[in-house]
């Protein structure tokens, strides 16, 4: 999964990277992972950065970037697993 973002920056070795808000975009498509028009957005394609490096927890490639997409982030990650329901304290 690629990545779609409001700004963008160039890092020391030339390289063009997202900043501001981004969002997941599946190359190919003219709309993110939301629902948002890349076009009518003003939002800038990064075909070459993957969603888990834009990430804040991984570091790399996130240093600019303020905020994810929650829609995004749910659309991609999906919800954690839940564990089956059990008894914990069974009444006599």
């Amino acid at each position: 999964m690629a990545v779609a973002a409001t700004d963008q920056w160039i890092d020391p070795d030339g390289i063009r990277l997202p900043a501001g808000e981004v969002h997941g975009w599946t190359p190919g498509h003219n709309e993110t992972v939301c629902g948002l028009s890349l076009s009518r957005s003003l939002l800038r394609r990064f075909p070459h950065v993957q969603w888990r490096d834009v990430q804040p927890e991984s570091g790399g490639m996130a240093d600019r970037v303020q905020s994810v997409c929650d829609r995004c982030r749910a659309g991609l990650e999906g919800r954690p697993r839940r564990t089956r329901w059990t008894r914990r304290d069974p009444r006599p």
